[in-house]
Order: structure tokens, then C-alpha cells, then sequence
């Protein structure tokens, strides 16, 4: 540990004065880079962590067999954060303090990330891509430069959600589902934004807690309400559960839009006929083994043969921020530091099949945002808008 620590001081030190470290990296050897990650593979998420995780993985075993990056290979070691943010917190501490990592890649959960995020940084670990609330996480971590976020900021989306849904259909009562914590936080603020701009306000509201299964008493307030529109900030069984509830009654004149979390084909594939007509805010596009250009199509197949698990657009997204970070090592040169990474993501862009646009980094976050609605019709996701910047 104290070998570590006065490696992150050093790091610290040049990160201050804008210059290269020159000294070793944690989780760094001659031969290998190693990474952490923590997913949710106990809790209300678990079924969707394949993807990342298997995502991930595909772009490091490329690098790996390809003979690695300047000379390295790729080892990355993955804990359970089970949505819980203690759970994070002790699987963060063991990353840190035990395997020594060299960066935090792909880590899930908006509660979990703002639990750990600031330990991370604060101990000079690279912290790239949480699945979380961008605003959120970055405000946690004090902006450090060690932190890029790649998720489009839920507030900024769901006011263009939200905003789309109240002038295409005008409703007369909106309510309110959420995941208490940072992701309804965040969320619910773009959704009142966007009421207030019409002059309205919520109907109804309810939340509930990370791991509940039971969702009838939400929906229940939503129904005594009498509102037309709920807007859920849910992820993947929520959304589900949700919309059952609203089968169950009979409730056919109410539109239900989720936020990006909960626009998924893993909600297509589990829900099946009980998410039929569910509306998504969208940002990123979404393929499948069968739909989309050649180049992804072969990479559907290719991870089909590799992992036993279906392929998702998660699984693509996984692999597409992979992508972004090996590239950036690869940039940073045999002589790897933290710093020179940092400098790396900082200057170059980025494209892949799976974003509306070339990105960049813009102060550590992923740019342009984009937002598309999408319903599911047929049981497919099918595009009500183009992308909006």
C-alpha cells in the first residue's frame, strides 16, 4: 500500500502541473494492465449485466489476442455491487486496495457510482464510463479529470422525452414513477421542467426503492389520480413490472413513456406482450443480430459464438466504450500512466455503429447528447423521431 500511495501521489502531483508522471502505474507491469469493474449481478439489474460484462470482455480478449497493447495484456476483474451502495463500497475498496487497479471501466448503477466514485479518483484510478446519472457522478467526484462519463444526462433527455410527449398528445395528468436516489432525481428534474414550460404539474408521484418487486400500490396511485401519462424512471424489471400492473387493470387510455435506462431490447425479450406499446426515451440506436449494417450484423454472430448469452444493444454498448478506452491506451504509448490516458481521451474522437454522431470528450463528459422516442410496436422498438441534439 505504501508503494501505491506514493505512486497516486506523484500522479496527483502531475496531474496538478498538466505534466507526464514518468512513474509506473498501479495495476500496471511489464506484461499486463489490470482493470476493475463492478456490475450488479445479485440484484433488481442482474439480468442485464451479462451484456455489459460479456460486451467488455470481447473488446479485451481482441486486444489481448491481437498480442495486447504496447506489449501488455488486459486482465479485468468484475465484483458485485448488487444496486446496493454499500455493496459498492466494499467491492470499490477491494479493487483499490487489493487488485490494485488501473482504472474503473464500465462500472453500473447510479447509486452504487455515487457512492464510490470520489473514492476511486481520490486514490488516482481512472474512473471511464459508469452506467449512471452523468450530472450526477461528476458533481460527486469534484469534476476530477480522472472521470469520463458517457452516459447523455437524464434531466437534459427526459425534458426532450417528456417535452415531445406533452405536445404530440397532449395529456391532461402526468404522473410520476421513480427509482429513489440519483436516478429519479435526476430524471424528475427534466420531467418537471418540462411540465412547468407547458404550466402543469404532477398529478401523481411514487417511489419506491432499488430492489422492490411490488408495484402495484404505485400504480395504483397513478390510476386514483386519473392521469393519462406516466413518465417511470425505472430501469429493466421495474419497467416491466410497471407495465404489468397496467395490463392487469385494463388501463388502456394511459400512455406510459421510461426513461434511457428502460428503453432496452432485455426489456423486450422479458416483458414480451406486457411491454407492447411502451413509449422510450432513446439515446444511442439499437440493432439486433438481424437488423442492422453488415459490420454489426458479424459482430451480433461473433459474440453469438463466443458467449452463451443473447446479444443486446448493451452488450455493443459495452464493448463500444472498451473500444474507446483500449484506443486511448494504445495512444498513451508504452511509457503508460494515468495522465498520459487522461491526455489521450481529452484529444481524440470517436466513432462506432452504435452513436448517432462522431463524440468527444468535452471536461470529461460525452458528446453531443442525443435523444430519439421510440414505442414498442410488434414487439420491436420502433423510432417515433429522429434523433434530436
Amino acid at each position: 500500500m505504501l508503494i501505491r500511495q506514493l505512486k497516486r501521489g506523484l500522479l496527483a502531483v502531475a496531474l496538478a502541473l498538466g505534466a507526464a508522471t514518468g512513474a509506473s502505474a498501479a495495476g500496471v507491469s511489464a506484461t499486463e494492465i489490470v482493470l476493475g469493474t463492478h456490475l450488479d449481478l445479485s440484484g433488481p439489474v442482474a439480468a442485464g449485466m451479462p451484456s455489459i460484462r460479456n460486451g467488455m470482455q470481447m473488446r479485451l480478449d481482441e486486444a489481448n489476442d491481437a498480442g495486447g497493447v504496447n506489449g501488455r495484456k488486459f486482465r479485468i476483474v468484475v465484483e458485485d455491487n448488487g444496486s446496493q451502495p454499500q455493496m459498492a463500497v466494499r467491492a470499490i475498496d477491494k479493487l483499490i486496495r487489493k487488485d490494485e487497479v488501473f482504472a474503473i471501466v464500465n462500472p453500473f448503477g447510479s447509486g452504487p457510482n455515487a457512492a464510490v466514485v470520489k473514492r476511486a479518483v481520490d486514490e488516482g484510478v481512472i474512473y471511464f464510463a459508469p452506467w449512471a446519472a452523468s450530472s450526477i457522478i461528476r458533481r460527486t467526484a469534484n469534476d476530477s479529470p480522472l472521470l469520463f462519463t458517457v452516459t447523455p444526462n437524464y434531466d437534459t433527455t427526459m425534458f426532450k422525452g417528456v417535452t415531445w410527449m406533452l405536445e404530440q398528445f397532449k395529456p391532461r395528468k402526468v404522473g410520476f414513477i421513480y427509482q429513489e436516489g440519483p436516478l429519479g432525481a435526476l430524471m424528475g428534474a427534466g420531467v418537471k421542467k418540462a411540465l412547468e414550460a407547458k404550466g402543469m404539474n404532477y398529478a401523481a408521484q411514487a417511489g419506491y426503492k432499488a430492489g422492490d418487486i411490488d408495484f402495484s400500490s404505485q400504480v395504483a396511485r397513478m390510476k386514483a389520480a386519473d392521469v393519462d401519462l406516466i413518465v417511470l424512471a425505472t430501469i429493466t424489471r421495474e419497467t416491466i413490472a410497471v407495465m404489468a400492473e397496467v395490463k392487469k387493470l385494463g388501463w388502456n387510455n394511459v400512455r406510459v413513456i421510461t426513461g434511457n435506462p428502460g428503453r432496452t431490447s432485455i426489456v423486450l425479450q422479458l416483458g414480451k406482450d406486457t411491454v407492447e406499446g411502451l413509449y422510450g426515451v432513446g439515446t444511442w440506436k439499437l440493432y439486433t443480430p438481424t437488423v442492422g449494417p453488415d459490420n454489426v450484423k458479424k459482430w451480433f454472430a461473433d459474440y453469438k459464438k463466443k458467449f452463451p448469452h443473447e446479444p443486446d444493444e448493451n452488450a455493443l454498448l459495452a464493448y463500444a466504450y472498451a473500444d474507446i478506452f483500449v484506443k486511448a491506451v494504445q495512444a498513451a504509448g508504452r511509457d503508460l500512466t494515468a495522465d498520459k490516458v487522461l491526455r489521450a481521451l481529452q484529444t481524440m474522437s470517436f466513432e462506432h455503429p452504435i452513436f448517432y454522431d462522431k463524440q468527444v470528450f468535452k471536461g470529461g463528459h460525452f458528446e453531443p447528447e442525443y435523444t430519439q422516442i421510440d414505442q414498442v410496436k410488434d414487439g420491436a422498438w420502433t423510432a417515433l423521431t429522429k434523433p434530436m441534439q
